[in-house]
């Protein structure tokens, strides 16, 4: 209550930018996407609900479940009855290195409140809903019941229970005297792996530039001569397992060969396939920009999905890929010049050849014979020569040898 009343009696008060508890807030999933891994009927506290209405955060954080769970984006106002405010989102994270690899970490940029303006600040995205707390009365409007409820939990203190003993001694070897637990190591290979670049097998002749974190090598067989693959230097399976510093290279990647394709005449198209799959291979293919828009590479890469039954969806723009999937699923993901995003959660018997046979159609490039990369294998010395004339022409565009 305290809290509540220091924030909102100041009449300037619009919300507040994140919110941190420990219980989830009660009905949070109403009128959106129900969580799976919980019971609804008893999961959440009343409190923690009426706190999240009252202060309407942007961003609101739990991880007392130990579940992963991201609702829809929902409104603080009542649509042609209230003035537009701005949404509110909720994330649970679960509990860090848990046997499921589900998220227990969110990425993300905020530019505070007081530093927004007003037009900016209630913009409402498509999938946003209606304020899950109305339902139940607990609105900004409906503090009436704001005393029940604190009676309601009076006994259930959720960050120092009164009723228990407190400050149990710690043994130094760890929780009630369990050995601590060693630093996660990194992934490694469970075998041969052609991608790692200090294992024997990769083709290291066709790497044709080498930053820190990440590398460029030519596609083997590739759609064209100058389709190239982004590939993490230390093992990682897809770009939801990728470290922030990885990420971070791989972007730079992203942006340089966007310029160097540009001053081609060519727009690219990347997409990333992690099913049957080892090592992350970013594949980044150009595609002449008189081929083709942008918006017929996404209708034809979204037609050619449903004459096969799958469900390419859009993702918005500025989502990242790992605020949707968890570690260790198998998914589709395609990401266009322009910053647009398509993405498809495999479940089974995904054709290994969809990308390249999308790009290769006759509504692309029109080479369907080079759909499997199979077809397109060329001499080691041919390799070497397209390499080589990558390297050289790419220079004045990789990141990696400028100062």
């Amino acid at each position: 209550m305290s809290l509540k009343m220091s924030l909102t009696s100041n009449s300037k008060f619009r919300g507040v930018d994140i919110l941190l508890t420990s219980p989830w807030p009660k009905d949070v999933w109403n009128y959106g996407n129900a969580p799976t891994d919980v019971d609804v009927k008893t999961c959440g506290s009343a409190l923690v609900a009426n706190l999240a209405a009252i202060l309407k955060p942007r961003y609101q954080f739990s991880a007392l479940q130990g579940e992963n769970y991201e609702r829809l984006p929902y409104r603080n106002h009542v649509v042609l009855q209230e003035n537009a405010q701005h949404v509110s989102r909720f994330i649970a994270l679960a509990s860090v290195g848990n046997p499921g690899k589900k998220k227990y970490i969110y990425a993300f940029s905020i530019v505070p409140i007081s530093l927004m303006e007003s037009a900016e600040l209630v913009k409402q995205p498509l999938d946003v809903t209606e304020n899950p707390y109305r339902k139940s009365g607990r609105d900004t409007k409906k503090t009436s019941g704001s005393k029940a409820l604190e009676e309601e939990e009076a006994s259930q203190q959720f960050f120092f229970d009164l009723s228990r003993q407190q400050g149990k001694k710690r043994h130094p070897g760890g929780r009630d005297g369990q050995t601590a637990k060693q630093p996660k190591k990194h992934p490694q290979p469970t075998g041969p792996c052609w991608f790692c670049l200090a294992s024997l097998e990769v083709e290291k002749h066709l790497v044709v530039s080498i930053g820190e974190h990440c590398y460029v090598a030519l596609a083997k067989g590739g759609l064209t001569s100058d389709h190239v693959l982004i590939l993490p230097i230390g093992h990682y399976q897809a770009m939801v397992d990728l470290s922030s510093e990885v990420v971070e290279e791989c972007e730079k990647y992203k942006a340089s060969l966007k310029k160097f394709y540009k001053s081609k005449g060519k727009r690219y198209v990347m997409f990333e396939r992690n099913y049957r799959s080892q090592h992350l291979q970013l594949q980044v293919v150009p595609v002449p920009l008189s081929c083709c828009t942008t918006e017929d590479l996404k209708e034809t890469f979204i037609s050619q999905a449903e004459e096969q039954n799958i469900e390419l969806l859009e993702i918005p723009e500025h989502t990242d890929i790992k605020q949707i999937v968890q570690p260790g699923t198998p998914y589709f993901y395609v990401e266009l010049d322009n910053g647009e995003k398509l993405f498809h959660r495999i479940k089974k018997n995904f054709p290994l050849q969809f990308g390249r046979e999308v790009l290769a159609s006759e509504a692309i490039l029109n080479m369907p014979t080079r759909a499997d990369w199979k077809a397109c294998t060329m001499s080691r010395d041919e390799e070497e020569s397209l390499a080589k004339s990558f390297r050289k022409d790419f220079e004045p565009f990789d990141f990696s040898l400028q100062d």
